[in-house]
């Protein structure tokens, strides 16, 4: 029930963005539009594929031990380490269950899929994918984790005690997902390698660096995949997030409030300005006069007083012969007057001259009609 909730409570939050979107168009950058339709789009793919998988990426750098970590976590032997030079080129998935969900894993363009069977530490359902290392000199596998990254529902940074504080992971991931702090976790692997000093004052020094980014809800864990320490506590985070059903949906919200605070940084937060009634009658002026100057913006703005006239007015051979109807003049043009009507310019421009109307209509008549009335006999209504 509370899985239910959330999900009608997802849709409507993407509604709402989508709307947003609508009326933010023309109004600022296609670029900053296009990640948001582009969550829209996502999040609609996403959440149309049937089955509750919670989908947990390994990310990390060359040499880092992302996938020996993979291996160690999945027990199984399904990646490759390098040895000359450590990296992974393709990403590749172990699923927890009776099967691989294959429409998933399709939509995630991952092709090495693999199925163990659940156990009580870790659930069914839980996805786990080993991707390319996210700074190799490989361009399409760059291209791969970026596109991932923007679709798991968790991530597991993976990050070596030489490179724990690389600008690349940091300044191109680290910050920029900072609203995404509780749905990510850094493991500091290889801490085999250091002393007991050498490791506290690493993890601190990590812990610091990550609480100055905004990520102090992002847990860090210490880890081993050559010796197995920490594999345990890493574990329960994934399955705990696999037992969580609304981890798909916490993913898009996090998605969602960080597009709409692009939005909000593009359109401003200021109050919209009022224009006053000296402003406004200024600015009927100045179009006015511009449009004598350009014959189809005139002839335009003719044509749509026409129509909107018509409609008020009916007919004119109609309303010449309805009883008390009378011709008037506006300098050449034909007018005609109707019992409980304004007198229109039917020739040219149906300019109201005149109203029979009751004194309580005309003033708001006049204002509705004020802007531009251009009679072709006689010039801009003054």
């Amino acid at each position: 029930m509370k899985a239910e909730k959330d999900t009608r409570s997802l849709a409507s939050r993407l509604t709402a963005l989508d709307r947003a979107i609508e009326l933010s168009r023309g109004r600022v950058p296609d670029a900053v539009l296009a990640p948001a339709d582009a969550l829209i789009e996502r999040a609609g793919q996403r959440l149309a594929l049937a089955g509750d998988h919670t989908v947990v990426a390994l990310a990390g750098a060359t040499g880092s031990g992302k996938s020996s970590l993979f291996n160690a976590v999945s027990e199984t032997e399904f990646a490759r380490p390098g040895v000359t030079r450590p990296t992974t080129s393709e990403a590749m998935a172990v699923a927890w269950g009776s099967e691989a969900p294959t429409a998933l894993l399709d939509w995630l363009k991952v092709g090495g899929r693999h199925v163990v069977a659940p156990r009580e530490e870790i659930p069914a359902g839980l996805v786990l994918l080993d991707l390319p290392d996210h700074d190799s000199t490989q361009a399409a596998h760059r291209i791969t984790v970026d596109r991932l990254v923007k679709v798991v529902d968790m991530l597991v940074w993976v990050v070596d005690p030489q490179k724990y504080a690389d600008a690349a992971l940091h300044d191109g991931y680290l910050i920029p997902l900072a609203g995404h702090a509780d749905l990510m976790v850094v493991a500091l692997n290889q801490v085999d390698r250091l002393n007991p000093e050498q490791r506290h004052a690493t993890l601190a020094d990590l812990r610091r660096l990550l609480d100055s980014e905004g990520l102090s809800a992002t847990p860090l864990v210490a880890v081993s995949a050559l010796r197995g320490e920490g594999l345990g506590q890493l574990r329960e985070l994934m399955a705990q997030a696999a037992r969580d059903k609304e981890t798909t949906a916490r993913r898009f919200a996090a998605d969602i409030a960080a597009e709409a605070a692009r939005l909000r940084d593009a359109l401003g937060t200021g109050p919209v300005p009022v224009l006053s009634r000296s402003d406004l009658a200024a600015l009927h002026a100045s179009v006015a006069e511009a449009s004598l100057r350009f014959p189809v913006v005139t002839e335009g703005v003719l044509n749509a007083w026409r129509h909107r006239g018509a409609l008020a007015t009916g007919w004119p051979l109609v309303t010449l012969a309805a009883p008390g109807s009378s011709p008037t003049r506006c300098g050449d043009c034909v007018s005609v007057r109707a019992p409980g009507r304004p007198t229109w310019c039917t020739r040219h421009c149906r300019k109201p001259l005149q109203c029979s109307a009751p004194d309580s209509m005309r003033p708001c008549v006049r204002s509705s009609m004020r802007a531009s009335l251009v009679c072709p006999a006689r010039g801009p209504s003054e």
